[in-house]
């Protein structure tokens, strides 16, 4: 977050995976910060859908106010032309500390808590789960 370099290489990834057909973008843990910022800053990107699984976007002074771009008066900006943003976390994850999104990027991101037993913070487990799979589908239909 302090490295501008290693930055903008890892939101030029993102960068280079959407194309015009993409409209679904799931991220998971740190990878939801490069993949918040790059929809941020690409705001003519065709995702509509956002799904962050065990993402830590919201811990204070770690990540949430390191942002690009910064939060404003407290809430984190809207990550560009993105209809819906569904967030799953499941609630023993200590890196999607607060489970919570909506509080620090507005009542728009749906919140939901899923539950990945002993491994709660496992990609897997987080994939496989019923909740992401509907999101995903959801922004597949429109």
């Amino acid at each position: 977050m302090t490295e501008s370099d290693l930055r903008y290489e890892a939101q030029a990834r993102v960068s280079a995976e959407i194309t015009k057909e993409t409209r679904v973008l799931v991220a998971h843990s740190l990878g939801s910060v490069v993949a918040y910022e790059a929809l941020c800053a690409h705001p003519e990107w065709p995702v509509t859908d956002f799904v962050t699984v065990g993402s830590p976007l919201g811990m204070r002074n770690v990540v949430f106010d390191r942002l690009q771009p910064s939060p404003v008066h407290g809430t984190g900006a809207w990550p560009g032309g993105v209809v819906r943003w569904t967030n799953l976390a499941d609630r023993a994850d200590i890196v999607a500390l607060p489970d919570r999104l909506a509080s620090r990027f507005g009542d728009r991101v749906e919140d939901a808590s899923i539950t990945n037993g002993v491994r709660m913070h496992d990609l897997l487990r987080y994939l496989t789960a019923a909740r992401t799979g509907w999101a995903v589908a959801q922004g597949l239909e429109d």
